[in-house]
């Protein structure tokens, strides 16, 4: 059997990026005859068929959608060796991190701080969900990510989860409240509350708890983001299930206040990375200290 030509394979990863082969062409300095010719090459050597046009525009076949999740893996590969390689050359090298949409930014910063600032690295932070997240680790797209809860299952082969810190979860509200409860159970009976949606580790464990303390909340919002409920929080419409780092500014400029600790309820954080041939050693560096610091 022959060798696939990557250089075709160069070809048809560009032209399937811009999604149209003269602008391929013009980016690649070849004619579009020249181009058409070699993704025909290549579709001959996979026995498939890569694009279908629709008017103007080239459209992936599922072969071609198939084909350029290979071409990206091959060539985030090459991208990555090369930058690995040039490193320690006086050159400024890149940390690839991407950290789940819904992640606590006061932990990205920290997580980050001791690299931020360094002269000889750039950092591309990136955020998505966590599915997302994951495909871009292992095809090498990303160096680390950033998230509060490990894979599991199929999504777990290949993937190390490093455990970076656990916070506990208390119930926060603004001093206008006038929340002065000593237990969970007399804070919710008082007051409404502001809830991260089901689908998360924390509210599956608020909604647990209430059950054991005999309590149905009064919710007067839900949403997916922390950094939403922290700024929901600060309006004084109700109590809010956050984890210290989430709210620090807030707690030291006293726009809100730890009101009362959630027993067995904390937040964990996970650094995802996978086995690679030439690691980002910074990466190292940065869960090392993270594990030192148990922020």
């Amino acid at each position: 059997m022959a060798a696939l030509n990557y250089n075709h394979l160069r070809y048809f990863w560009e032209v399937a990026r811009e999604g149209n082969l003269t602008r391929a062409a013009t980016r690649l300095a070849v004619s579009q005859s020249a181009l058409s010719t070699q993704i025909k090459t290549l579709e001959e050597r996979l026995g498939h068929p890569l694009f279908e046009r629709l008017g103007r525009q080239l459209v992936l076949t599922e072969a071609g959608r198939l084909t350029l999740d290979h071409a990206n893996a091959i060539f985030a590969v090459g991208e990555d060796l090369v930058a690995t390689l040039k490193a320690g050359t006086g050159q400024r090298r890149l940390l690839k991190v991407g950290a789940l949409a819904t992640l606590s930014r006061n932990f990205q910063i920290e997580f980050l701080r001791p690299c931020l600032g360094r002269p000889d690295l750039e950092i591309v932070l990136s955020s998505g969900s966590l599915e997302e997240l994951e495909g871009r680790l292992r095809r090498l797209d990303l160096d680390v990510v950033l998230c509060n809860q490990p894979p599991r299952g199929a999504e777990a082969i290949g993937i190390v989860a490093h455990r970076l810190a656990e916070q506990t979860i208390s119930l926060m509200a603004a001093p206008q409240l006038g929340c002065q409860a000593s237990s969970p159970r007399e804070a919710l009976i008082a007051h409404p509350v502001i809830l991260p949606t089901g689908e998360t580790s924390i509210r599956a464990e608020f909604d647990a708890l209430c059950r054991r303390i005999g309590v149905t909340p009064s919710i007067v919002a839900e949403v997916d983001d922390m950094a939403m409920l922290r700024l929901m929080a600060r309006e004084a419409i109700g109590l809010a299930p956050l984890p210290a780092i989430v709210v620090r500014d807030e707690l030291q400029a006293g726009t809100l206040s730890e009101i009362v600790p959630l027993d067995g309820i904390s937040e964990t954080f996970f650094a995802l990375t996978v086995e690679r041939q030439f690691p980002n050693r910074v990466v190292d560096e940065l869960i090392a200290a993270a594990g030192q610091r148990r922020v």
